[in-house]
C-alpha cells in the first residue's frame, strides 16, 4: 500500500513539473508569423503586411482588428476583418502608408474579438523597414488592368532619363 502511495506521490509531483511548463493564462487562438512593409515599385504604394497563423478555434462571428502607426503622422491606420472557422492563416494588409523610414519601428496592436466585442486575444509588435519610401517613384508606373505604361510617366511613350522619386509631405 506504502508503495502505491509512493508511486502515486511521484505521478503528481511529474505532472505538476509537466503543467508549469504550459500558460497560465490559456492558450491564445492566433500566433504572429509574419511582419513586413511592402513595396509596390510598379504602382507606387507601400503597405504594412502582417500574417497569423490560427493555433486554437474561435467562435463563429470573430473578428481581427489591427492598429498600424501611421508612417506620415496623423491617426492610426485601422482594418477590421472577420475570422473564418475553416481559415487557418489570416493575411491583413493595411491601407496605403506614406512616409516610411528606413530602421524605425512601427507600432502594429492586433486585438482578436468574440462575436459578443470582448477582447479574447491582444498582440502588440513592430514593423521596422530596410528601405525608405523615397525609393519608390512618385507616381504609378503603370495604369489600368492591363498594366500599360502611365502616360504621366513615360510622355511621347518614352522612358524619362530620372523617375521623380516619392517625397513625404513636411
Amino acid at each position: 500500500m506504502n508503495r502505491r502511495l509512493a508511486l502515486a506521490a511521484g505521478v503528481l509531483a511529474a505532472l505538476s513539473v509537466l503543467s508549469a511548463c504550459q500558460r497560465e493564462t490559456g492558450p491564445d487562438p492566433l500566433q504572429l508569423t509574419g511582419k513586413m512593409f511592402i513595396f509596390n515599385y510598379r504602382l507606387a504604394y507601400a503597405t504594412y503586411m502582417i500574417t497569423l497563423t490560427k493555433t486554437e478555434p474561435v467562435p463563429d462571428g470573430s473578428t481581427v482588428v489591427a492598429t498600424f502607426e501611421n508612417p506620415a503622422g496623423g491617426p492610426p491606420l485601422t482594418l477590421d476583418r472577420k475570422l473564418f472557422a475553416k481559415l487557418d492563416k489570416i493575411v491583413l494588409e493595411s491601407p496605403d502608408v506614406t512616409c516610411v523610414k528606413k530602421q524605425k519601428p512601427y507600432a502594429v496592436t492586433i486585438e482578436v474579438k468574440g462575436p459578443d466585442g470582448a477582447v479574447l486575444q491582444t498582440l502588440k509588435t513592430a514593423v521596422t523597414s530596410n528601405l525608405d519610401q523615397d525609393i519608390m517613384p512618385a507616381e504609378a508606373l503603370v495604369v489600368g488592368p492591363a498594366y500599360d505604361k502611365n502616360p504621366d510617366v513615360f510622355k511621347g511613350g518614352k522612358t524619362p532619363e530620372h523617375f521623380a522619386t516619392a517625397a513625404c509631405p513636411a
